[in-house]
């Protein structure tokens, strides 16, 4: 018997799978405790539709990924920060700042655990940091860190 899991089943498959199984398997089990349903003509255009649907919101997000990427790409942020003798500065900048940041200057707003620093910032200079969307789309930024007055 075809069935429409609504559940992970272990052995049997993942949620939203087309499967086959006996029919007293389907009957005594899966039916009863709700953990799947029966592969009828309505079912199977419920389970296209949502297939449908996750592909369109997964294409969006690629969609927005590549637009935001291409937005900041290259591009530099400056931040201040306050250093002691011989440019060490006080702390260090991370990958928080640099997120808010961008937020502030390129209205864009990414998640700071999306953003690869290569170590801590601890000195004046330039650095490069890649943010990373999904599906291996990335953007390269610079973050050149200046003293605060």
């Amino acid at each position: 018997m075809k069935v429409i899991l609504l559940q992970d089943i272990k052995g049997s498959g993942k949620k939203g799978e087309l499967v086959n199984v006996s029919d007293g398997y389907a009957r005594n089990y899966l039916f009863p405790r709700k953990l799947a349903k029966e592969a009828n003509a309505q079912a199977m255009n419920e389970l296209k539709n949502a297939e449908e649907a996750k592909a369109h919101r997964m294409q969006v997000e690629l969609d927005n990924a590549k637009k935001t990427a291409s937005m900041i790409d290259g591009k530099s942020v400056k931040l201040y920060a306050k250093a002691g003798q011989g440019g060490r500065l006080f702390g260090s900048i991370t990958a928080k700042e640099i997120a808010e940041e961008l937020k502030k200057q390129f209205k864009v707003d990414i998640d700071k655990r999306k953003i690869a620093l290569d170590g801590d910032i601890k000195a004046f200079g330039t650095f490069s940091c890649e943010v990373k969307f999904i599906n291996g789309i990335t953007a390269k930024v610079y973050a050149v860190v200046g003293e605060k007055e």
